[in-house]
């Protein structure tokens, strides 16, 4: 009885036998020659090998079946025919370098390389590939090797023929691992330019372009509230990192960069971005994100003024009535030339401590030697000093409206001097 097919007995697709000695032992390489491994095969195997290539064909894309379900779905699509076409060219091949080892192949190796980028199935493709070529491999090691005992090729020519098989496995995997790189590398950078874009019908006011259309391609849902955070590089940085979280939208090599963050919660920007300075913007509606980088952006300006400390992130939410003071520097410098008119005839040291004293004062109301604490001073300095003021504002700093003015400009004064109170004098006040 026959041998079921692919046992090692069932070989009829190839030649039983042959008249070629040279088969007997691999070539020798000329003298002086470079011995390359395919130039020490005998020539002579390809003609015994080409007629059993349908044969093997299908019996490799069997295999191919068995091992990875998802190509036996539909074996006559698309994916089918590539992958049959993908194994008659790797034999094809493999065969013609056989019989003419400095034949070229670019165009057909092409093909490998090309099968790299391709999406065969909802799985990694390199796994699906170097299943195919491994299992390819030992399917045509397994026939061949068969054919050629039969033929008469001797041991050393036959154990040539097999690491010549699987060095043009490892070549077809190179080139499929060189091309998924590729597509990769393009798939990302097309992606890149999706969410810049955007980033940037978000961040302009009536703009007008479709956002679920963009979100879409850009693979970043909308969500229902926003952040636009503003950054700047330190001199002394490294330059921009290459990727961060995929929440973010980043733009970080136009001449105003930014991010906008889906969500409320920016996670650790000062992880993300070391060696930037960053300042996120209020919690907005996705439709009002270019408000939100605006106020991201102003409150940068005062971080780089020397206005709001530097805490990267700094907060819109924590800097508000410092954003409110300084909204409009002229108007804050005409409140503050008319209110704080009595002390323009000081000296500017003279004025530079009333007003200190004034300030906290204000913003504390305490006892002398609660604001002299503060200050760092005696208190009969303070006693002092409030005398001097009393003297100048006479019932203004009886007035509350007049009050209030007054501290609003000397809390401006401050910010636009661009020296705010530090954290541990904050929690004295407090």
């Amino acid at each position: 009885m026959a041998p079921a097919p692919g046992e090692p007995g069932d070989v009829p697709a190839f030649p039983l036998r042959i008249a070629f000695d040279s088969l007997l032992a691999p070539r020798r390489p000329s003298p002086g020659g470079r011995a390359d491994l395919w130039s020490l095969l005998p020539r002579e195997l390809a003609p015994l090998l080409r007629p059993g290539m349908p044969r093997l064909v299908a019996e490799i894309r069997g295999e191919l079946h068995l091992a990875i379900p998802a190509l036996a779905r539909n074996p006559d699509g698309v994916v089918g025919r590539a992958v049959t076409e993908g194994i008659h060219q790797a034999l094809t091949q493999f065969l013609d370098r056989l019989e003419d080892p400095g034949a070229a192949g670019d165009e057909r190796l092409r093909l490998f390389r090309e099968m790299g980028s391709q999406q065969i199935y909802d799985g990694p493709i390199l796994d699906v590939l170097q299943t195919a070529y491994r299992i390819g491999a030992r399917v045509a090691w397994r026939r061949i090797a068969a054919a050629g005992e039969q033929a008469g090729v001797s041991s050393a020519a036959l154990c040539l023929l097999a690491e010549a098989i699987f060095a043009y496995i490892d070549e077809l995997s190179a080139l499929s691992v060189e091309g998924h790189a590729s597509a990769r590398a393009r798939e990302v950078g097309a992606l890149e330019r999706r969410r810049r874009q955007l980033l940037q019908a978000l961040v302009s006011p009536g703009s007008g372009r479709p956002l679920a259309h963009l979100s879409e391609a850009a693979r970043w849902p909308l969500p229902d509230r926003v952040r636009a955070v503003a950054v700047r590089q330190r001199d002394d940085a490294e330059p921009p990192v290459a990727a961060v979280d995929p929440r973010y939208l980043v733009d970080l090599e136009s001449a105003e960069p930014c991010l906008v963050v889906a969500g409320p919660d920016v996670g650790d920007l000062a992880a993300e971005l070391p060696g930037w300075i960053c300042a996120v913007g209020p919690a907005v509606p996705v439709t009002e994100c270019a408000q939100s980088l605006r106020w991201a952006r102003r409150t940068l300006s005062l971080v780089l003024d020397g206005a709001l400390r530097d805490q990267s992130p700094t907060w819109f939410d924590r800097s508000m009535s410092v954003l409110w003071l300084l909204n409009d520097p002229f108007l804050v410098r005409e409140i503050g030339a008319r209110v704080l008119a009595p002390l323009s005839a000081l000296t500017g040291k003279q004025r530079d401590k009333l007003g200190e004293t004034l300030l906290v004062w204000l913003e504390t109301r305490r006892s002398a030697p609660e604001i002299a604490a503060l200050l760092s001073i005696h208190p009969q300095t303070v006693r002092y000093r409030l005398r001097q003021l009393e003297r100048l504002f006479g019932d203004g700093l009886a007035d509350p409206d007049r009050r209030f003015d007054i501290e609003v400009a000397l809390r401006a004064e401050r910010a636009l001097r661009g020296t705010p109170r530090d954290a541990a004098t904050w929690e004295r006040v407090r």
